[in-house]
């Protein structure tokens, strides 16, 4: 696949790279959400500090630069509702996502990734794939919602996050 754009728009959603000087806000979102988003993401089990905000950052930039990774901010007018990430597979792309408790059940998520997903067919993905825990209904609501088809399930990396029974639903989408 191509290298994406630094930046897209969709009326009122922006996608942006991440840069370092997000730091504070992807703290401050993060920290702010710690209870909506522990149930299923390992990476805020423990907290989340402005150490990690600076490890997030130095790590998507050295994805990005490497083609391992793509990881923006999913932006809605000037504030920052989650972050979505494109990452590279053999063939085809997963797409990664998250978003802040206060900006759940807008739509925001199922937007992003279409937009994502038609913006990877573009650019050479043969497939996008999506990954969650099945007890994670509403991030397996977005590839539903979007014509995914479930393809498998299959056992999570660990560590994992307290809610996560360690099986992974994956769904497929392949171009039209």
């Amino acid at each position: 696949m191509e290298t994406p754009a630094e930046t897209y728009r969709e009326g009122d959603l922006t996608l942006t790279r991440w840069h370092p000087g997000d730091r504070t806000t992807l703290t401050t979102v993060v920290s702010g959400s710690l209870a909506h988003l522990r149930p299923f993401l390992i990476w805020v089990a423990d907290g989340y500090t402005d150490d990690d905000s600076a490890e997030f950052l130095r790590r998507t930039a050295k994805h990005w630069e490497s083609g391992e990774a793509y990881d923006y901010a999913l932006r809605l007018g000037p504030e920052v509702a989650g972050g979505i990430g494109v990452m590279t597979r053999d063939g085809g792309v997963e797409i990664g996502y998250w978003l802040a408790a206060g900006f759940v059940g807008r739509g925001l998520m199922t937007r992003a990734v279409t937009l994502l997903t038609e913006e990877a067919f573009r650019l050479g993905a043969g497939y996008v794939e999506i990954k969650h825990d099945e007890r994670n209904v509403r991030s397996g609501a977005v590839p539903a919602r979007l014509g995914f088809t479930r393809v498998r399930s299959e056992p999570a990396e660990k560590p994992l996050a307290p809610a996560c029974t360690g099986t992974n639903h994956v769904w497929r989408l392949v171009p039209r």
